[in-house]
């Protein structure tokens, strides 16, 4: 379907001698024509950053939709603004299908008069034909979103089975292939376009705490180990993504409705071709606001394990959030001993209560760090810049509010596992 819309961009381009761009309703980048001038002025910043980052910034399109292109149904004249980074005049024809606004076709001309009106009534025939390529593609997204949903939601079984059976014939043989799965939580606004990852076979939003029947984990209104607030006064981690490993994700503290997880279904050319897919989920994440969390599983070829897969995904974005270290989007295969800790209970251990009261938060601290020091009492006092006889001072303390031994191998496992889980 993309080389439908590369040629179609390119008919605009022949018929009215200038280089045009398609973009979707939201400023997504869809196809460009070839710029062939060699003089500099010919392109401006503006294109240029829509050209190299396939999307526009929300004050480019604010500017551009101030000309009203949203309700236009005939070509916009739109001039140049070299304070706005618009340099070059430009013409907007509007894309649409039964009334409804698609997209645009842009092209860089400040010339006059410009392109005579019959030359635009033609172009404007290829944009019809442009909606209509845009309004199949938005209701085969609509069907493939419901599909994917209805696999992720699925209690196991045979309802499972059927929506399985019903995405794999949706996708068609390249249901077979290798996929990989994420996870952007929290998503708030519309779900994207498919495109907005290459190779998206399929994308849907969920409710927090929808999947399988899962309801929304939460966690008590005390503080991490490492003294940061967990945002859960009224019970829930604030705006993150939480659960108990089995891909169910709570919500803000004003309850769920208000912001969803965003699943994708994406296909891949082999199973280690995954550096441009995270780059462009590392782009939804940023989309997706301050306190957003991404994550992938395994990649796996066919559909039988898409449930496992997104857990995997949900987990790993978990583990984003307790380790930024893992980077924008934080696969499962690099979470090492996360992997095992998103699957435990979201409530807290009972041993490590009393290290949760805000008035022992040195003491958590102090805990964690020591464990992760593999109890080696030099290492720790150094890394917490005490002196060792504080640090045989406090883990005592730790000692009589737990009840655990330090010197014992499982109940220190106990320990270690319990702290870590609460960044979670």
């Amino acid at each position: 379907m993309k080389d439908d819309y590369q040629e179609l961009v390119d008919e605009i381009s022949a018929l009215l001698g200038v280089p045009a761009t398609l973009e979707n309703r939201d400023f997504g980048l869809i196809a460009f024509g070839a710029h062939d001038s060699e003089d500099d002025t010919a392109m401006d910043p503006v294109r240029t950053r829509s050209i190299l980052t396939r999307k526009s910034t929300p004050a480019v399109r604010a500017w551009f939709e101030g000309f009203g292109i949203t309700r236009a149904t005939e070509p916009v004249r739109i001039p140049a603004a070299p304070d706005a980074g618009v340099f070059r005049g430009r013409i907007c024809l509007p894309v649409r299908h039964r009334g409804t606004v698609l997209g645009y076709v842009w092209l860089l001309d400040d010339s006059d008069p410009g392109p005579g009106a019959s030359r635009l009534a033609a172009a404007m025939e290829v944009t019809s034909r442009i909606g209509d390529l845009l309004a199949d593609e938005v209701r085969a997204g609509a069907d493939l979103a419901r599909e994917l949903r209805a696999v992720l939601t699925a209690e196991p079984g045979w309802q499972r089975d059927m929506a399985l059976g019903a995405l794999r014939a949706a996708l068609g043989p390249s249901a077979d292939g290798p996929h990989v799965v994420l996870c952007v939580a929290p998503w708030r606004g519309e779900e994207p376009r498919v495109r907005a990852v290459p190779g998206t076979a399929a994308l849907c939003t969920l409710p927090y705490g929808a999947v399988a029947g899962v309801r929304p984990a939460t966690v008590p209104a005390a503080g991490r180990p490492d003294g940061s607030s967990t945002g859960a006064t009224t019970g829930r981690v604030s705006g993150r993504v939480s659960g108990s490993g089995n891909g169910s994700v709570s919500g803000p503290g004003n309850g769920p409705g208000e912001a969803d997880t965003l699943a994708l279904l994406v296909r891949l050319r082999s199973p280690d071709a995954l550096a441009p897919v995270l780059a462009a989920v590392a782009r939804l994440r940023e989309d997706a606001g301050p306190g957003a969390a991404a994550g992938s599983c395994a990649p796996r070829r066919g559909l039988a394990e898409l449930p496992a897969a997104w857990r995997e995904a949900v987990s790993a974005a978990r583990a984003s959030v307790a380790q930024p270290r893992f980077g924008p989007v934080a696969q499962w295969t690099s979470i090492g001993p996360y992997r095992l800790l998103t699957a435990l209970p979201t409530e807290p251990d009972p041993v490590i209560r009393p290290l949760l009261d805000p008035v022992h938060t040195e003491l958590a601290h102090t805990a964690e760090v020591f464990l992760d020091h593999a109890g080696q009492a030099g290492r720790t006092a150094s890394a917490l810049g005490i002196h060792r006889q504080t640090l045989y001072y406090r883990l005592s303390r730790i000692e009589q509010l737990t009840g655990l031994e330090l010197d014992d191998g499982e109940d220190r496992l106990l320990l270690h596992m319990a702290l870590k889980a609460t960044r979670l």
